[in-house]
């Protein structure tokens, strides 16, 4: 086995071209640990953030982005069983000490780490895995026993809400979702949304209110912030949540709580969300993730469509997160 590997690495923050393609030592695989080797390793927002240098959860530097990777044990330290050579297995970096250091050819983790991969999920697909994980714990663990019957998902065509749209129609639920181009669009109905209106925020809640018969949503995702959140909120049924699990567009400037309160007869709620609220729930984290392990397993959630780069090639791919310029899900391949 080789003694040194490629990895994308950053010194600073900064935008794409802070990425540095390096050779370093393959990580020495110590008691407890198995080495894995990629096969195909996820490029998305978290890992934009580590880039920047504003993620809250940010690895020290200087430091390997990429949270999520695909690929095979390629050998096991004291302890660990032998037979776990060659198993096909995901890692996620929700599992590790710390997040980050996916964007590489080699990772040693804690032998407990990883998940075995079936064979009915390719290398390209798992690291798809993570979204759904995420999607179960906000779609399902968000109302408190309240029946959620419809939903509705901005920006449909996304990662995260492509599986939020599969499973709430695996579930049952009526799925309104928005998408900004025709391409788009057919995804998103190809994918789970049952009925499509323009995202505008200017007038959202009350082209949700029309698509529901004038009930509103029980769940409202919002990743913009800003003038978006305001309208997931007035586009809720009695007893709803908007749910904010990213604000790339910022703060509102209407104050969400007088909003709220104009609107007292429906009781509504807003929460916000992020998965590193299971990362001292070891239990219920991997089991969501074991669900959805056996959701893509059986065919229930597909994974997002993905497009290959070259590992050396992380500098275009995040130039393209950047640019808001994906559909589906971005795939380095060492």
């Amino acid at each position: 086995m080789a003694t040194t590997m490629k990895a994308i690495q950053l010194r600073v923050p900064g935008g794409p071209e802070v990425l540095e393609e390096v050779d370093v030592p393959v990580p020495a695989c110590g008691p407890g640990q198995v080495l894995v080797r990629a096969r195909a390793i996820g490029a998305g927002g978290p890992d934009v953030l580590i880039r920047k240098g504003i993620y809250k959860w940010m690895p020290p530097m200087p430091a390997i982005p990429g949270n999520e990777m695909a690929g095979v044990i390629e050998a096991v330290g004291e302890g660990v069983p032998a037979d776990r050579v060659g198993q096909r297995v995901f890692v996620s970096a929700r599992e590790l000490p710390q997040r980050g250091g996916c964007y590489a050819e080699y990772i040693a983790v804690p032998a407990e780490a990883p998940f075995v991969l079936p064979d009915a999920i390719s290398d390209t697909e798992a690291v798809s895995l993570g979204n759904v994980q995420l999607a179960q714990a906000m779609l399902l663990g968000t109302q408190g026993g309240v029946p959620v019957r419809s939903i509705l998902v901005p920006g449909a065509a996304g990662g995260v809400a492509t599986a939020l749209t599969q499973l709430a129609a695996h579930h049952g639920m009526t799925v309104i979702g928005t998408a900004s181009t025709p391409a788009k669009q057919a995804h998103a109905l190809a994918h789970g949304v049952t009925t499509l209106v323009d995202g505008d925020p200017e007038g959202l809640a009350e082209r949700v209110m029309a698509a529901t018969g004038g009930r509103g949503v029980d769940l409202a995702f919002d990743h913009v912030g800003d003038r978006l959140l305001i309208a997931c909120i007035r586009a809720l049924a009695p007893m709803g949540t908007a749910i904010s699990y990213n604000i790339a567009a910022g703060l509102p400037s209407e104050d969400v709580f007088l909003t709220l309160r104009s609107l007292l007869s429906r009781s509504l709620a807003v929460r916000t969300f992020s998965i590193h609220t299971f990362d001292a729930d070891r239990r219920q984290r991997r089991a969501l993730m074991e669900t959805a392990i056996g959701l893509m397993r059986d065919g229930a959630v597909k994974a997002s469509p993905t497009t290959s780069y070259p590992l050396a090639q992380a500098r275009e791919v995040h130039a393209l997160l950047d640019a808001g310029a994906v559909q589906g899900k971005l795939v380095l391949v060492p």
